[in-house]
């Protein structure tokens, strides 16, 4: 469907405050967010310490962001499900596990990345020393 009102950067600014808003929801409400926060700035600073390469920037950040994504649709689709079925059932449970699914394979790929990237660093500072 077409809209009627003409672009505006002004209008298309403000529609940033929504993107914010779902930010804040994620970080106030959801704990495990909280936790992947933690993780993530942990993982960047470790990377800052160890000097990373570009590649491995791009992989830390990338699986850091798919994290985030997975979470956010994650809780997306829980208080859907629960604004549609406040009650237990069956077929919303199903849905609610699925998307805790991929939470837990993005948090677990950047897990196994991190260690690919950093282990190798620090087994390499503590064989130096």
């Amino acid at each position: 469907m077409k809209s009627s009102n003409p672009f505006s950067i002004s209008q298309r600014l403000k529609s940033f405050k929504y993107a914010f808003a779902g930010l804040r929801t994620l970080f106030t409400e959801e704990h495990n967010a909280r936790i992947h926060l933690i993780a993530a700035v942990i993982a960047m600073v470790v990377g800052f310490l160890l000097k990373i390469s570009a590649t491995e920037w791009i992989l830390l950040v990338s699986t850091i962001c798919l994290v985030f994504i997975c979470e956010l649709f994650n809780t997306s689709l829980e208080a859907l499900a629960d604004f549609i079925s406040p009650e237990k059932h069956q077929q919303i449970k199903k849905v609610k596990d699925l998307a805790a699914a991929a939470v837990f394979i993005s948090a677990f790929a950047a897990l196994i990345t991190g260690i690919i990237i950093f282990l190798p660093k620090i087994i390499s500072l503590c064989t130096n020393n």
